[in-house]
């Protein structure tokens, strides 16, 4: 301490000049973080990313990979969209575990296994089984819980978070677009639980949101709904544009098994609306939505007593493959039919409208739950398993639904390319090749970015149309999909590419979003280092060509082999 007045003077005074100058570098400090000029309500990157589902995550870790920094928004708690929040177990192709998939949705897929081996009682069998699929199910080759999935991406991009490449801000979403011509400049989004507001700037943004919600905000041209035969020429396509004609979503909710327990929740308040709704099925007869009484779901069944048909299709856990005693039971997901909500949509539609349809989904899952517990015929003859239990820790949340609707079509954007039915199908194929089934191929793309293969699949929409229309072959990903017709620095990494709703009903599967994301990601990163636009590249023959060599690199194949592993 200072001995003197003098003394006490001179070191307050010298106390205030460091202070000032602490201030001083603080601030600087908090400006370089922010950008030199920028406010605390902006935040600058070089790409933004709006949704941290499947695509948004894998674009997040491709344009982070390639040095740049990266912010992307997700408006739930959890990152990871179908594989997470909205507990869909991966719907995959059959070569995905060898040449089906890029390479870091492969190391995904095992890193998955290997925090079961690390963090799990497994048997010494299923320890050792190279292609461990934790619940045992059969809609897939790995389904996991939610949690892990998340617990994965979020190590999957840790080091990205660290070294500060990448900012993720959860529960944020976007609200409003500032674009100038053909760009986009600015993206503002609301922290959903303060209301504060942040404006994201940014050279490059990516629209990775479930229902496309960037395209009408930032005035991006799109399309939305089943397309007309004079809008693309499909044999399929309805005979006028049906814009409100989309695929139904569903509320999806785990449950477990307790034997000799009484878990039977109260009775929902609709549920006899819910119970006697009936639908008419392809065979053209009408059946009763809660029910397995459709030829198709009766041939499935469901029994947890007998732990087969619904029970292990989307089964997450599954205790056999487990030590004894580890788990009281199985633990399956419930994303079928018979709560596929197709009785309205949730896109180009008010805030209000959309959120009665989700309540009325819950409503719906819900009483499906109810019936189950009660009312389901059971092959002793009895009814219902009271047993059966809503596991709210399994999804995150305390109603016990998921995170988000599983959402099966988005808006689409109006791009240069725009991949139809009669490219993927192998009916299509053979008429327009003459080839025979064997030696057909898909459409071949030049500016291929990846490929994928799922058969054209829609579930109920919402005009009730149903049905698989024929077979697919194994396609690609063009570039052109995923460029916009006008805009120039906005890019779909999602189910917003340029595909009908048609063929959005094969391109909307877990690893071709990922590819989807991974190679927008990749994209943003090429051109940043060349100092270009995404178009520019498609249509610059030697830019496009490494552009592509850099995708090959990097573990993302750009074409399926002629001769596909059996």
């Amino acid at each position: 301490m200072p001995r003197s007045p003098l003394d006490r003077r001179e070191f307050l005074k010298q106390l205030s000049v460091a202070t000032s100058l602490l201030a001083w570098s603080s601030g600087c400090q908090r400006l370089s973080r922010r950008g030199v000029g920028q406010r605390p309500n902006e935040l600058s990157a070089d790409v933004v990313i709006i949704g941290g589902g499947v695509g948004g995550c894998a674009a997040a870790l491709s344009a982070a990979r390639g040095g740049l920094r990266v912010i992307m928004t997700e408006e739930t708690d959890w990152i990871g969209g179908q594989l997470t929040q909205q507990a869909v177990p991966p719907d995959e192709n059959q070569w995905v575990e060898t040449i089906g998939a890029t390479s870091s949705y492969q190391a995904l897929r095992r890193a998955i296994r290997d925090h079961y081996r690390r963090h799990f009682p497994l048997t010494d069998r299923a320890r050792a089984n190279t292609r461990l699929n934790p619940g045992s199910c059969w809609v897939s080759r790995i389904g996991a819980e939610p949690r892990v999935m998340l617990a994965v991406l979020e190590d999957t991009l840790a080091p990205y978070v660290a070294n500060g490449r990448l900012r993720i801000l959860r529960r944020h979403r976007a609200v409003r677009a500032d674009v100038h011509g053909d760009r986009v400049r600015v993206i503002s989004v609301r922290d959903t639980e303060t209301g504060h507001e942040l404006s994201l700037h940014a050279p490059y943004f990516v629209d990775a949101t479930e229902r496309g919600d960037l395209l009408p905000m930032t005035g991006t041209e799109y399309v939305v709904g089943a397309e007309s035969q004079a809008m693309t020429g499909e044999p399929h396509a309805k005979s006028e544009y049906q814009p409100d004609n989309v695929q139904g979503f569903t509320m999806c909710f785990a449950m477990d098994y307790l034997r000799g327990e009484d878990h039977a929740i109260e009775r929902p308040a609709h549920y006899a609306s819910w119970r006697d709704k009936r639908l008419v099925a392809d065979d053209g007869q009408s059946y009763r939505m809660l029910s397995f009484d459709e030829p198709a779901n009766k041939r499935i069944g469901f029994s947890p007593d007998a732990r087969n048909g619904y029970w292990s299709y989307r089964r997450v856990l599954d205790r056999d493959l487990f030590v004894p005693g580890a788990f009281a039971s199985d633990v399956t997901l419930v994303n079928w039919g018979q709560n596929d909500y197709s009785f309205g949509t949730v896109i180009d539609v008010s805030d209000a409208t959309a959120a009665r349809h989700i309540a009325d989904a819950k409503a719906l899952s819900l009483s499906l739950l109810y019936w189950l517990q009660t009312e389901a015929p059971r092959p002793d003859g009895g009814a219902g398993w009271k047993g059966l239990r809503l596991r709210p820790d399994i999804v995150g949340t305390t109603d016990g639904f998921a995170m988000h609707p599983y959402i099966r079509e988005s808006r689409r954007i109006l791009a240069e390319t725009t991949v139809l039915e009669q490219h993927v199908t192998t009916e299509s194929r053979m008429r327009d090749t003459g080839l025979a089934e064997k030696t057909v191929r898909a459409m071949r793309y030049d500016d291929a970015v990846g490929i994928g293969h799922y058969s054209m699949d829609l579930h109920l929409t919402t005009r009730g149309d149903r049905g698989r229309y024929g077979s697919t072959l194994p396609f690609q990903i063009p570039l052109g999909a995923l460029i916009p017709r006008r805009m120039e620095n906005l890019l779909p990494a999602a189910k917003n590419l340029g595909v009908t709703h048609l063929t959005n009903g094969c391109y909307r599967l877990h690893p071709i979003e990922w590819n989807i994301g991974e190679s927008v990601g990749a994209l943003v990163a090429f051109c940043h280092q060349r100092n270009t636009m995404p178009r520019a590249v498609r249509h610059n023959s030697l830019q496009l060509r490494d552009y592509q060599s850099q995708l090959i690199r990097e573990g993302i194949p750009l074409a399926w082999p002629r001769d596909l592993p059996a």
